[in-house]
């Protein structure tokens, strides 16, 4: 009895140290850093768009009005809506009075693109952030039928910047540190702590993006494509995306096949292959060509980028200093 209570004490112990380890050791902000760099420009292009028909898709009289977004909330048995906190500034701003919604809406979107650039340049970068990631929601929460899967993107990048210090590497806030500090010094301003904040905002999004590459591959096994193997090549003939002629894979199925095996089976275990070190780099290679086909092949340029870019969490940030300096 003594022996298996000494053991469980010693597995507790490894259990709380590893924990803490995890979650709470001290790391470079510099791959936090660089996620902010790429996540601002990724929104301020992907939100500038709207800018093109913002009144159709956001105004009064929009055809994604209340009445259409509120047939995508869930209901119960007698009909009534589920309550929902799909928030959006955007239905504060309809509700007033012509032509103030109308003004107050271009102001809006304004400041949005504003807060975006803030992000990206690294100017206020955790105010940015956070305020990113509530604008974000907001549109996507106010154009529930246009929503895709690089909105779910956005929003996951944006998420987690602002717990840890984004702005710590390349970034505004840095030069006018920098400057401040070799005024009153005289001396150049050192490399950035490492901190907690920056370990937990990365280990966060790492989570959250093994959790995406499971339910993806989950969502994929209920489809009978994938299984046969036909899925890729029927994605990849769709007229609607291909960018490049791929008849040619057609007189190779055991191809198609392969490479759709291999999505699959890439998403399902990525979850857990990603933590062993020496399989890491691996798995992120395999994550380039995946996202990069799915960006130039399919055409959507912006999800593949974003998926890249999350793929950045499991870049160490003395790696990322040192591709950078060169």
């Amino acid at each position: 009895m003594t022996f298996l209570a000494r053991y469980v004490r010693e597995l507790a112990a490894d259990a709380a140290r590893g924990w803490n380890r995890f979650w709470f050791t001290p790391a470079d902000p510099a791959t936090l850093a660089l996620i902010r760099l790429f996540t601002g420009v990724l929104l301020l292009y992907t939100h500038a768009v709207w800018t093109l028909g913002l009144d159709e898709f956001f105004g009064q009289h929009s055809w994604a009005n209340r009445e259409a977004v509120d047939t995508l909330i869930p209901h119960d048995a007698n009909g009534q809506p589920i309550t929902s906190y799909a928030w959006s500034y955007f239905w504060w701003i309809d509700s007033l009075p012509p032509p103030w919604s109308g003004r107050m809406l271009w102001l809006a979107h304004a400041a949005a693109l504003v807060v975006f650039a803030s992000l990206a340049l690294g100017f206020f970068s955790r105010s940015a952030a956070l305020l990113a990631y509530l604008a974000a929601v907001s549109y996507i929460h106010r154009v529930r039928p246009t929503e895709f899967g690089l909105d779910q993107v956005n929003c996951m990048l944006a998420m987690y910047l602002w717990i840890g210090p984004c702005g710590g590497a390349w970034s505004l806030d840095r030069l006018w540190a920098a400057w401040w500090h070799r005024r009153r010094t005289g001396q150049p301003l050192p490399e950035a702590a490492p901190s907690v904040g920056a370990n937990l905002a990365i280990r966060l999004l790492q989570l959250h993006l093994c959790v995406v590459y499971l339910f993806s591959a989950l969502g994929k096994l209920q489809g009978v494509t994938w299984w046969s193997g036909q899925a890729l090549w029927y994605v990849l003939a769709n007229p609607e995306y291909h960018a490049f002629d791929i008849e040619w894979l057609a007189r190779w199925p055991v191809l198609a096949a392969l490479l759709t095996q291999i999505v699959l089976y890439w998403e399902l275990f990525f979850c857990t292959l990603i933590w062993w070190p020496r399989l890491r780099p691996l798995v992120l290679a395999a994550a380039v060509p995946l996202h990069l086909g799915i960006a130039f092949g399919l055409r959507i340029l912006p999800f593949g980028l974003g998926m890249l870019i999350a793929c950045l969490a499991f870049v160490p940030p003395a790696l990322v200093r040192r591709m950078l300096k060169r």
